[in-house]
């Protein structure tokens, strides 16, 4: 209860900031402060105190929590051939009235995000990551090598996970950009974790285009532009549910998505709708397998579930490296 009470001494009363914790109960008892508040206050900063140093069994909730917000939102995918980096995202209206808010965010002529959580999460972390591409640019007057921004972005985000009195930002971001190093893709996760990956799908019913890009991943480095691009439809079609496939294949409607690129003498460009609508036409004359996963783990997110396919699954014994940064 020690601990509580020093953090009620530290957030409601500024003046005895230069206390420790063992002098901190008698400061409270000389401001006469009354069980109702201690039995109120306490409580409610402990918890979220706890919650963010984690569980006896080494979990932290407030990350795992976070993680479950991101299995929430869209999907969305990002994959690279030699020369390029290609994100393509589903839009969905929150409801009939509205729009559908903006998937993939440009930050700089050489990079460019897509989002899968919080959208104004994803909005403070663009606007850090385009402080830092204009910072290094006005400096050294060259582009910021996407290897290190995407340390210094998870830096930042680390330090969310070690404060009581802040939470983890509830997004996870796909990151494409270009460097002289060629091509990138990085996934960004709530807990700070980043990869450097071939091809990468998050948000909700993401295994099924993840299966599907385990499963073509040894075409996409000698893969045409335009190749590739198909590659990320057809991805993104295996992430929508059965009914509603069926009714996209029938020509009931369009399937709404966004779709960004950016390599070699490429600035990073979103497509426009007339463009976004060729590229369905020549995904679909195209083909693909579509692949649909029964037992989607995305589909009902929990702060206990494990991303880890299960152990009955058959996969490729090269597909299990293919997403970290190994040759």
């Amino acid at each position: 209860m020690a601990r509580a009470i020093c953090a009620v001494n530290f957030s409601s009363c500024p003046s005895l900031t230069h206390l420790d914790c063992h002098h901190s109960i008698f400061s409270i008892q000389q401001l006469g402060l009354t069980d109702n508040f201690l039995n109120r206050k306490c409580f409610a900063i402990s918890t979220t105190a706890m919650s963010q140093c984690g569980a006896p069994q080494g979990r932290l909730h407030q990350v795992e929590y976070a993680m479950a917000a991101v299995k929430l939102g869209t999907a969305t995918v990002g994959l690279k051939n030699r020369d390029y980096a290609v994100l393509v995202a589903l839009c969905k209206p929150a409801s009939e009235l509205s729009a559908s808010q903006r998937k993939i965010i440009p930050i700089d002529d050489h990079l460019g995000i897509s989002i899968a959580g919080i959208t104004a999460d994803a909005r403070v972390l663009s606007k850090y990551l385009r402080s830092e591409c204009l910072s290094y640019k006005h400096s050294y007057g060259s582009t910021y090598p996407v290897s290190r921004l995407i340390t210094n972005l998870g830096n930042k985000m680390q330090t969310t996970t070690q404060r009581y009195d802040r939470r983890p930002y509830g997004v996870g971001l796909l990151i494409a950009g270009y460097d002289e190093k060629g091509p990138h893709i990085y996934k960004v996760e709530p807990s700070a974790n980043f990869f450097n990956c071939k091809a990468m799908t998050i948000g909700s019913r993401s295994q099924s285009a993840r299966t599907y890009l385990e499963r073509h991943l040894s075409t996409f480095n000698a893969s045409s532009k335009d190749d590739i691009i198909c590659h990320g439809i057809h991805a993104i079609r295996s992430s929508l549910p059965n009914d509603e496939l069926v009714s996209k294949d029938d020509g009931g409607s369009q399937l709404n998505i966004t779709v960004a690129i950016v390599g070699k003498d490429q600035p990073f460009k979103i497509l426009s709708d007339e463009e976004n609508l060729h590229y369905l036409e020549m995904a679909k004359k195209r083909g693909g397998s579509i692949i649909v996963s029964k037992d989607d783990d995305d589909d009902k997110p929990s702060p206990g579930d494990s991303e880890e396919p299960a152990p009955s699954t058959a996969r490729d014994p090269q597909v299990a490296v293919a997403t970290m940064e190994n040759p």
